[in-house]
């Protein structure tokens, strides 16, 4: 089955993603990425690179049509919407806000073409 194009730009855009965190590693952003994710705990370098290499393994699965990328990709949306909603409430930021919309897209995407993951074999 032909992989539609919208799927290839979320994959795509989730790779660049991941090297856009790998890139800037040790480079001070006014609200820190283990903060985004609502894991104050966990050291800054850790989660851009456990973040990165998670992305990378979901777009690839993603844009192989795959099951577990399908729901990998659902999931992992769902719970960045859900922070990125919590954030904006707590720092009153639109990059937070910006984050919510666009998960919620790739989810409303994702769910709407979940046919090209369940037709392949």
């Amino acid at each position: 089955m032909k992989r539609p194009s919208w799927i290839t730009f979320i994959g795509y855009f989730y790779i660049f993603g991941a090297i856009a965190l790998i890139l800037t590693l040790g480079v001070k952003q006014d609200i820190d990425i283990n903060l985004r994710f609502g894991v104050p705990f966990l050291p800054e370098t850790a989660v851009r690179i456990v973040i990165s290499l998670f992305s990378i393994i979901m777009a690839y699965g993603y844009l192989n049509l795959k099951k577990w990328g399908y729901w990998t990709m659902l999931i992992y949306s769902s719970l960045f919407l859900i922070i990125s909603i919590k954030q904006a409430n707590i720092y009153h930021s639109q990059l937070f806000i910006g984050n919510a919309v666009f998960s919620a897209l790739v989810i409303a995407y994702t769910f709407r073409n979940r046919h090209s993951f369940y037709s392949t074999i």
